[in-house]
């Protein structure tokens, strides 16, 4: 029996592929869920930057973590090969979450650059072996639902990380909660070793063809024109776009954008149509990203300041005993003091200011709910609401699976660009969510039901299932194979500068006053992009059928 038999009617090497993002994605949603809490904090040995900057470095790094698979997916399909790209990308991002256990900033930014690194190599390879392995018969026809399995995983990884996340750090502290992230996306590699035989098969280097750019005059005339560009961004007098880092981010996506253009402008007749049709879906998808990132940074606030996060006396024991809920005083006591919108005050030499009174949680909690004898309370981890997206993936992947299953039966199931414009259009409607919680909760007076938030991630996940593991199957299916890592960068590249506007937008929750102006100004934009999504239907449709695709 070969790797080619089918088993349950996917490829044997899925399981494999399956497992190893499951465990990187465990590593890098652990770090990422809490990136923002650890930056900000003030009182458990977290770094103390202010709220603002940590929004704009929060932004800065996922959007480079997406902007890097640009070249990593260009070397992968030229140079590396998949295999030792994953390879490769895993390793440096292992030693970067590990990093972050060590104090200081140099090592702080020094770790963050090699995850930003290690991601570029390891995300459109492995993306690019999946979808190598569904280009191969019998298994055409299912590579969406291969990519809606796969992302699964992803989601498994997500879920589970935030749970142990909070283990470590109410146990032992931040430094052994980034450890374990390291820890994970290293099994993840030894998986992937495992499961060789499976995918060695089509790990195969696209040669370049006639008009194609050589590595030598990408790093030239993009990789090298970015980072100094880059550069200029941060370095040139004033803030244009905010902050120095959002400059030198968007400055440096202007060649790498360039050179998807000119992919577009110098590709052959057969090639074109296509490669316009994915530059389009990636301009759309741009906005989706820039709300659903949002989860890291003006989500995980509003759990943290607005939510009722309090643990029942029934389970409070038990839910403490497994360190998954933080211990917080109902005494009066010696507390930093905060502002109207929750920020941290601090004197003019940057120290926090403290004062007498009860810790902030329980300035808009119900008055029922604090305890009059002083006894401490128990407080879900925030970045327990981290896994809330994640868990919806899990429960909701296998119910979509099945009703495009059963619309491809009827021979009424959508095509794929038909899917992402959907998503975004429901995705929209998951902001609104977040309007009616800001009012019932009279726009922070008194903390609202954590179910405003589970609400809000369960749609915004239906929006996400028609729309991410729809991207990666259409780059797969339109892509001219000798650059499908890199289209598969380009579409890294739509969620890395989504990843950067969803920092600048979270930035700005601070000059809403009424924070359900925030959450509607976040549904226009994805009205647009739906709008603009809808408008393309019928042309991105006419290419896929030209391919003899849906």
């Amino acid at each position: 029996m070969t790797s080619k038999t089918p088993q349950r009617n996917h490829p044997k090497g899925l399981p494999f592929l399956f497992f190893t993002e499951m465990w990187e994605r465990f590593g890098y949603y652990l770090m990422l869920g809490i990136f923002v809490l650890y930056m900000i904090d003030v009182e458990k040995g977290g770094m103390g930057f202010p709220d603002a900057n940590a929004d704009d470095i929060f932004g800065t790094f996922i959007a480079f973590t997406y902007l890097t698979p640009f070249l990593g997916g260009f070397l992968a399909d030229r140079k590396l090969g998949y295999i030792r790209s994953v390879y490769l990308g895993g390793a440096l991002m292992g030693v970067g979450y590990i990093g972050l256990a060590v104090p200081g900033l140099a090592g702080f930014y020094t770790s963050i650059a090699l995850i930003i690194i290690g991601n570029g190599f390891f995300k459109p390879s492995i993306s690019t072996l999946l979808g190598n392995l569904y280009s191969e018969e019998p298994y055409k026809d299912k590579k969406d639902a291969g990519y809606n399995i796969f992302y699964m995983g992803i989601n498994i990884g997500a879920f589970v990380c935030n749970i142990i996340a909070a283990f470590m750090r109410n146990k032992i502290g931040w430094h052994a909660a980034f450890i374990t992230a390291g820890v994970g996306m290293f099994l993840g590699l030894i998986i992937f070793t495992i499961g060789l035989k499976h995918y060695r098969h089509v790990n195969v280097l696209k040669p370049a063809v006639a008009g194609d750019m050589g590595i030598g005059k990408v790093l030239s005339v993009v990789f090298l024109p970015a980072i100094a560009a880059g550069v200029l961004g941060w370095v040139i007098p004033g803030n244009l776009l905010g902050s120095d880092s959002t400059d030198a981010f968007i400055f440096a996506t202007i060649p790498v954008i360039g050179f998807f253009i000119s992919l577009l402008l110098r590709a052959n007749k057969e090639d074109k149509r296509p490669i316009a049709a994915l530059l389009a879906i990636f301009a759309v998808s741009v906005m989706f990203w820039a709300v659903f990132k949002q989860n890291g940074t003006a989500l995980t606030r509003w759990a943290k300041f607005y939510t009722d996060r309090q643990v029942s006396e029934s389970v409070e024991k038990p839910v403490a005993a497994l360190f998954l809920a933080e211990e917080i005083p109902s005494a009066i006591g010696t507390v930093t003091r905060y502002d109207d919108q929750f920020r941290a005050e601090k004197d003019a030499d940057g120290k926090v200011i403290k004062e007498e009174g009860k810790d902030i949680y329980f300035r808009n909690a119900a008055p029922e709910s604090i305890p009059q004898d002083g006894r401490p309370v128990y407080l879900m981890n925030t970045e327990l609401f981290q896994s809330v997206n994640p868990a919806w993936v899990i429960i909701l992947t296998p119910v979509v699976v099945a009703f495009f299953a059963l619309l491809r039966r009827k021979g009424k199931e959508p095509s794929t660009p038909s899917k992402i414009a959907i998503g975004l259009l429901i995705s929209a409607l998951s902001t609104l969510v977040m309007v009616a919680a800001v009012y019932i909760g009279g726009n922070g007076a008194i903390k609202v039901s954590p179910l405003w938030l589970i609400a809000c991630y369960g749609v915004i996940t239906v929006g996400e299932l028609f729309l991410s593991p729809m991207g990666l199957s259409l780059v797969s299916k339109l892509s001219p194979p000798r650059i499908t890592a890199l289209m598969m960068g380009g579409f890294f590249l739509s969620t890395s500068i989504g990843n950067k506007l969803s920092g600048i937008l979270a930035s700005t929750w601070y000059s809403y006053e009424n924070k359900a102006h925030f959450f509607l100004f976040n549904c226009v934009l994805l009205l647009a992009s739906a709008a603009i999504g809808f408008v393309m239907l019928r042309w991105l449709n006419r290419i896929m059928r030209e391919k003899g695709l849906k």
